[in-house]
């Protein structure tokens, strides 16, 4: 059965005051014209045109907005202390070995020296070992290869993390 309706997560979205929508997609991703485009684009009938207006505005950031968006996520392995999204986003590190932590330390220190920001994945549902053989093969990326890669990993965040602020109880 298809519902009309509109999820009350997305209602409430959609009839938050402009400042408080903006620090709650802020929290989603931290490039500001992402944020913009969003709520340019609000009132949103369904989740999926949320979604596809978050993927249009990721598609259509520059490279300093991608380096804005990137500065808003913790290394791998090393979520922000108190910051529940990166510690449940990065639970498959959690219980990881003191050596493949100390190895994700080594390759994350290796992949920001490349490319100059933190190594970006979607790291919900992979395991320490998934993560880190992700890092062992973009490192070889050219930079150009890997902002593609980081905007495609973004995209998946981005998406994950509207889901969880439209489903939300109130």
């Amino acid at each position: 059965m298809t519902s009309t309706s509109t999820p009350p997560g997305l209602t409430r979205f959609n009839t938050l005051e402009e400042h408080a929508a903006h620090a709650a997609l802020h929290e989603v991703c931290a490039a500001t014209a992402w944020a913009k485009r969003l709520l340019a684009a609000r009132p949103y009938a369904t989740c999926e045109d949320l979604y596809a207006a978050s993927d249009a505005a990721m598609a259509g950031l520059t490279a300093a907005d991608l380096d804005e968006a990137m500065a808003g996520h913790p290394p791998i392995g090393r979520p922000r202390p108190g910051d529940p999204t990166s510690a449940r986003e990065q639970r498959g590190m959690a219980g990881a070995s003191d050596a493949l932590k100390a190895e994700m330390l080594e390759l994350n220190l290796a992949y920001q020296e490349k490319f100059g920001h933190v190594f970006l994945i979607c790291a919900t549902g992979r395991t320490g070992e998934q993560m880190r053989d992700a890092v062992r093969e973009r490192i070889g990326n050219t930079p150009e290869q890997e902002r593609e890669i980081v905007r495609t990993e973004l995209g998946k965040i981005n998406r994950i993390r509207l889901a969880r602020l439209v489903e939300e109880e109130a």
